[in-house]
């Protein structure tokens, strides 16, 4: 069963990889030096991410490079998407009431 996103998203560790994918693709080495954890432990983090379907990583001789998924965040966009659309709506609400307020006094 593949890990639902936010799930994958929720550890800080997880987010900082994908953070650092974000600038471009790196090898399993590079990234585990970013991180004052153990190797096995960098390679569960990453295998979370490739479960939900955030990275995918290729052999490339002797190393494993690791890459965001193109789309894996889309779902995560879809959601602010929905949620901004509901705060946008509260406050501009909001800002019609305190207009109408202001008028009174």
């Amino acid at each position: 069963m593949a890990m639902d996103i936010f799930t994958a998203l929720a550890d800080p560790t997880r987010r900082q990889i994908i953070e650092s994918l974000a600038a471009g693709e790196s090898s399993f080495g590079d990234l585990a030096d970013k991180f004052e954890m153990s190797r096995p432990a960098v390679s569960q983090h990453l295998k979370v991410l490739r479960d939900a379907g955030m990275v995918t990583s290729r052999a490339e001789a002797q190393r494993r490079i690791y890459r965001l998924n193109d789309h894996s965040l889309d779902e995560v966009d879809a959601w602010l998407g929905k949620v901004r659309k509901f705060w946008s709506q509260r406050l501009d609400r909001l800002e019609q009431l305190l207009g109408e307020a202001n008028k009174g006094e």
